[in-house]
């Protein structure tokens, strides 16, 4: 803290104390002022804090340790009725055996892993607070509602390893869920679990199948995992895998009123089976505000499948770079050594991966007025997660 701040500090503590010994406590109108001032200027020291032992130590102490600066502060202020706005409506996490623990599995200092580690460390933090500043700014009341059980409808709770894994398709879901059926110890390697099983029979529950107090402790208590992918590219991916390849579930459900409500002189077999959807047709059902047919979580905006502004994840990891974030996770919470996550594809294994070249190729089949109404669609995706604008005609 700076000797401004130090001396501040000082005033301030002189001037409560004179109160409080002075037998005015109750007749000062100033004393809640300066109490939320003394709070403020505790903030300021505890975040100072927090980046030097970001910087010495893992990525666990500056996360662990950001959690407690802020709530700390909510608790410290809210309870003598100065803060202005909602409280958070869930308890203090505490810093508990396992969280000391989960700092004995950094890597030693020095050397390339070591490295390595503290570059991901700082990255992981970044995101951290970006996410936080971008709910400040366009969701500042959001962090005091109560969570409702579906807004952690897609939270997968692992309780052996403490984890609460937000569900975002195509960003890595399926192998996550694998991850998961390892660590719980309901399969043995993420090898021998096969799609559908990985999707219908994971034994895992969701958070939303806990009562009240259940899905507030594992909130206060376990480490909260969100994985994101690049907006468009997401949304190529899901439309390359429900509408090009067979599928007994979107073709029907999705494909025929898609195909019928913006395809003119549709055939009959079209209208019958529902396949053959084209990547604009599909665009035109996204951005209709009148959709014949609901949303899908798998081109939902993960800000909005996740609530990030509420839910306050300490791990925010990105596609992008999937296998050395999800193994950095997976060091971090003391999952064995010999589990790693799997890099391999088993939905239509012999089509390319949806990359940035292939979803350029899809977003050119659009004029720049449909580009732009689609990353307007998911404009909270980008600012929040920090991704690029994909085309430079886009504002």
């Amino acid at each position: 803290m700076s000797r401004v701040g130090s001396r501040l500090q000082d005033s301030v503590l002189s001037v409560l104390m004179k109160l409080v010994l002075g037998g005015s406590w109750f007749q000062s109108r100033w004393v809640l002022v300066l109490l939320g001032a003394g709070s403020l200027l505790l903030l300021v020291h505890l975040q100072d804090l927090t980046e030097t032992m970001l910087q010495q130590n893992s990525v666990w102490s500056g996360l662990m340790w950001s959690d407690l600066v802020s709530t700390s502060l909510v608790w410290c202020v809210s309870g003598l009725q100065v803060l202005v706005g909602p409280r958070w409506p869930v308890e203090k996490p505490p810093v508990t055996k396992r969280h000391r623990k989960l700092l004995k599995n950094s890597p030693p200092p020095g050397g390339e892993e070591a490295e390595q580690h503290g570059e991901l460390a700082r990255t992981v933090a970044s995101r951290r607070r970006l996410l936080m500043e971008v709910c400040g700014r366009y969701q500042s009341g959001v962090s005091g509602r109560v969570v409702s059980r579906r807004q952690v409808s897609r939270v997968f709770v692992e309780d052996r390893s403490q984890l609460l894994y937000c569900e975002v398709p195509k960003a890595g879901c399926s192998n996550w869920k694998r991850v998961l059926m390892v660590l719980g110890g309901s399969a043995t390697s993420t090898r021998d679990i096969p799609h559908d099983a990985a999707h219908y029979a994971n034994r895992l529950r969701r958070l939303d199948s806990y009562d009240g107090a259940g899905v507030a402790r594992r909130l206060a208590s376990y480490t909260k995992v969100l994985f994101v992918r690049e907006p468009f590219e997401r949304l190529v991916s899901a439309f390359r895998d429900k509408f090009e390849s067979p599928n007994s579930y979107y073709h029907p459900v999705f494909g025929r009123p898609i195909i019928s409500r913006y395809r003119a002189n549709a055939s009959l077999a079209a209208l019958r089976t529902g396949a053959g959807v084209t990547f604009r047709e599909f665009v035109q059902y996204l951005l209709d505000v009148r959709r014949p047919v609901g949303m899908d979580i798998h081109w939902e905006p993960a800000s909005q499948l996740c609530h990030p502004c509420l839910l306050r994840y300490h791990f925010i990891g990105k596609f992008e770079s999937l296998e050395e974030e999800a193994n950095f996770l997976l060091r971090g919470v003391g999952a064995p050594e010999n589990l790693t996550f799997p890099h391999f594809k088993d939905r239509n294994p012999r089509e390319e991966r949806t990359s940035s070249r292939i979803t350029q190729k899809y977003f050119l089949q659009l004029n720049a007025t449909e580009r732009q109404k689609v990353f307007d669609f998911y404009y909270m995706d980008y600012v929040m997660f920090n991704y690029s604008k994909p085309f430079t005609d886009l504002h």
